[in-house]
């Protein structure tokens, strides 16, 4: 029956699984909202395609990124989502070039495929504007990608759990 479930969800959600897989593997996914003085960052799962908050990292340098390797350590994503900003007509924000930074450095220093989502209106649908929570929102529009509204359930599992064959 769970696993029923677990398929009706996997289908509505950017991650399909192909008719032949024997098992669902979850894929765990880190998102960061990148700011200057803080870096919201959030988590969620290919298999429920919900994101929630996680963390908001108030460092910068070499302190940030030590942060950033703590949270990969712990969790082990398998991919890392970054908010691009832009401004309402599609054209680069002041911070698009520092987001794109950041990403390549994900990249390099992580050896993770890292994704980038389009983040315009991600701060305005954020109330009392928590980075975190705007991570959150960048990662569930890359969740839910398809189109489609991503089913209520459970959050992603605690840190660590790799639910990896």
């Amino acid at each position: 029956m769970r696993e029923g479930v677990l398929a009706a969800r996997a289908q509505s959600c950017r991650f399909r699984l192909s008719s032949s897989a024997v098992s669902m593997a979850e894929r765990l996914l880190m998102a960061f909202d990148f700011g200057t003085r803080r870096v919201g960052v959030a988590v969620g799962n290919n298999i429920t395609c919900a994101a929630r908050p996680l963390a908001i990292i108030d460092a910068q340098g070499d302190d940030r990124w030590h942060r950033i390797e703590a949270l990969l350590a712990e969790w082990r994503p398998h991919e890392l989502v970054v908010g691009i900003p832009r401004h309402p007509d599609g054209a680069a924000h002041e911070m698009t070039a520092r987001c794109e930074r950041f990403a390549r450095q994900l990249e390099g220093r992580f050896g993770l495929p890292v994704a980038r989502v389009d983040e315009r209106y991600s701060s305005t649908a954020v109330a009392g504007g928590r980075d975190d929570a705007a991570a959150a929102v960048i990662l569930q529009q890359y969740l839910s990608a398809s189109g489609q509204p991503a089913p209520a359930g459970p959050e992603p599992d605690a840190p660590g759990q790799d639910a990896t064959p």
